[in-house]
């Protein structure tokens, strides 16, 4: 088995599509192994975000990220878990992602897309510990 981190961003929490969010990804098959909706500080953001500290757009991701409640999940499922994930999701930009994706369905903007999933296995294994260090 694989896991994976997802987020569902403080706007999908505020437009109420964490539950639509899941659903998507537990219909595939895929299971929740812990789920947590939290308020996330800055320095839990800046270790999940630290390839971009000092980038220009960093301060905006770091006030959006931080400004409401999201909900922090690791799923469960098959080999390269992270890859069905960011399928689902789609591309980062809404405008570009398909519909039948969570972000072609319901995203609007680029910089408030709703959901985040690890890019690779690496990835997804510090993200892991940074958000749940018990699972690691």
């Amino acid at each position: 088995m694989s896991r994976t981190l997802v987020i569902c961003k403080p706007d999908a929490v505020e437009r109420g599509y964490v539950g639509e969010i899941i659903s998507r990804f537990e219909r595939k098959g895929l299971r929740l192994v812990a789920a947590e909706l939290r308020q996330l500080d800055t320095d839990t953001l800046g270790r999940h975000y630290e390839e971009h500290v000092g980038k220009g757009f960093y301060d905006d991701l770091v006030a959006f990220m931080s400004r409401s409640p999201a909900f922090v999940a690791v799923v469960e499922g098959p080999e390269d878990t992270f890859a069905i994930v960011r399928t689902l999701m789609g591309p980062t930009n809404p405008a570009a992602a398909p519909p039948g994706t969570i972000r072609g369905d319901f995203g609007t903007i680029m910089t408030e897309n709703l959901v985040h999933g690890s890019d690779s296995n690496e990835s997804a294994e510090r993200e892991i510990a940074i958000f749940f260090p018990g699972l690691a």
